[in-house]
């Protein structure tokens, strides 16, 4: 495949989680910069999550993996349905193509039997459906390009419009009836069509057939396949689970490089609180991460690295050889076991990898809650500063760290609102010359925005509350 970067432009959130309607660009208009940082801040449950949460999601679909059931629960609690849409960017060396994907997801009742003794189905639960799906880009014909349908599921049919189907998929019955048995069977494992193996290989069967010959055909489907290589090995979603990890002493390594012909994308949970067995081919990938991670790690904390100590090999469950390791904390001449090490530096640990990866490739995105858990507020700022200013790829971060108020350019910067049908802004009337750290105090305090940022507190009411609580604790 031709080299091709894929960046997400914006979304728009419709009725999922407390996001009754959101819709944010990532994109900075202030200033022309080659990498995309955006920084998202705001009170607790206005949103922030919710905007990490769809990016999770959109990696599950853009994969055809099967939504975990846990999505079944974030769709608003008013509506029976949440809509996502997606905007992204595709360049080539040839030129730049505008891609939108927008997706609906419902929660609809598993029962695997009934209890005849009570009401309730016995094995009751939720699944998520995804349906409705919509891929927009660049239309081609004859006389001009415009943004269009290529792809709508929302039909009884395979897909609309008629034209694209005859275009993308062979054009016979027993072709059709295989791939509406497909969409059935995706819709009813929670994954989605137009991302499916069934119907990206059926779109791969056309390509080869046409040998290529159809400009148009080989257009349509390297932007589809560009969208699967970005959502399979070049996104990357860190929720707040991976800061629950190292609270368990489990050191979770979130990598992907590359080393000649070879290359190693994925994650890794090592534990801490003891010697960790891992197959041999995960010992060299983890020896491989750590070496190009200290190169930097060493920088960011002077003078620290970590290493892998090995303890010998034993047998894993499969017969396969493995290996005990252990990983290890070098500073000042002193090697101690990582466990005892505090949990910001297992936290810069753990997406440090990554961080490398935005700082020097265009087409990475990497989305972190709460970034900066368990970080020093300064370091959080330089390390910011350095990726915006000199980066390649897309950060997309939450926070409740303002320091990076200070270090980046305003427009790397959005905000939430307590107003649940216009979550996302960004900050109107900033002069170049103004703190925005201190400039989103003062609206805090003034309202001076269009929509309200912060929904004000009484300190003498929460004093009050802690009183009447106190009672109930025998004070």
């Amino acid at each position: 495949m031709k080299s091709v970067s894929v960046r997400i432009a914006g979304i728009t959130i419709h009725n999922f989680k407390n996001v009754v309607n959101g819709s944010l660009s990532f994109e900075n208009v202030r200033k022309d910069y080659r990498a995309s940082i955006v920084g998202l801040y705001g009170q607790n449950g206005s949103g922030k999550t919710a905007l990490i949460d769809a990016l999770e999601l959109l990696k599950y679909v853009l994969c055809g993996n099967t939504i975990p059931e846990k999505f079944a629960d974030y769709i608003n609690v008013d509506s029976d349905a949440a809509t996502l849409l997606y905007e992204f960017v595709v360049k080539t060396p040839e030129d730049t193509s505008t891609v939108s994907y927008q997706f609906c997801i419902k929660s609809v009742s598993d029962i695997s039997g009934r209890n005849v003794d009570s009401i309730q189905p016995a094995g009751y639960k939720k699944r998520v459906c995804i349906c409705n799906e919509l891929l927009k880009c660049p239309i081609l014909s004859d006389k001009k390009i415009k943004i269009g349908k290529l792809i709508d599921t929302d039909t009884t049919e395979l897909f609309l419009p008629k034209p694209k189907r005859q275009l993308l998929v062979e054009n016979d019955k027993k072709t059709d009836t295989d791939l509406l048995v497909a969409k059935k069977l995706a819709s009813a494992q929670s994954r989605s069509f137009v991302f499916s193996r069934e119907f990206l290989g059926a779109v791969r069967g056309t390509v080869k057939e046409s040998a290529n010959s159809n400009k148009e055909l080989s257009f349509y489907a390297s932007l589809i396949e560009s969208l699967v290589n970005f959502g399979n090995h070049e996104l990357f979603v860190i929720n707040t689970s991976n800061s629950g990890l190292i609270s368990l002493n489990t050191q979770p390594l979130v990598f992907k490089f590359t080393e000649g012909n070879m290359g190693a994308i994925g994650s890794m949970m090592i534990p801490l609180n003891e010697p960790a067995l891992i197959p041999q081919k995960a010992k060299d990938v983890v020896i491989k991460v750590i070496r190009n991670m200290n190169v930097v790690l060493k920088q960011v904390i002077p003078g620290l690295t970590i290493s892998v100590k090995d303890l010998g090999t034993q047998v894993l469950e499969n017969g396969e050889e493995g290996s005990r390791i252990q990983l290890m904390s070098h500073k000042n001449s002193k090697e101690i076991p990582l466990n005892y090490e505090s949990e910001g530096i297992k936290k810069i640990v753990s997406i440090l990898q990554l961080l490398i990866v935005v700082y020097n490739q265009p087409s990475i995105t990497v989305a972190i809650d709460e970034l900066d858990s368990g970080v020093f507020e300064y370091l959080l700022g330089e390390l910011l500063s350095i990726i915006s200013e000199r980066g390649k790829g897309q950060l997309i971060f939450t926070s409740h760290n303002l320091r990076p108020l200070e270090t980046l350019d305003r427009g790397f910067i959005a905000f939430t609102t307590t107003n649940p049908r216009n979550r996302y802004v960004r900050m109107t009337n900033v002069k170049d010359n103004n703190n925005l750290r201190d400039f989103y105090y003062r609206d805090i305090m003034l309202g001076e925005q269009d929509e309200e940022l912060y929904e004000q507190t009484n300190n003498s009411e929460i004093a009050l509350s802690f009183r009447e609580a106190g009672e109930y604790c025998g004070s």
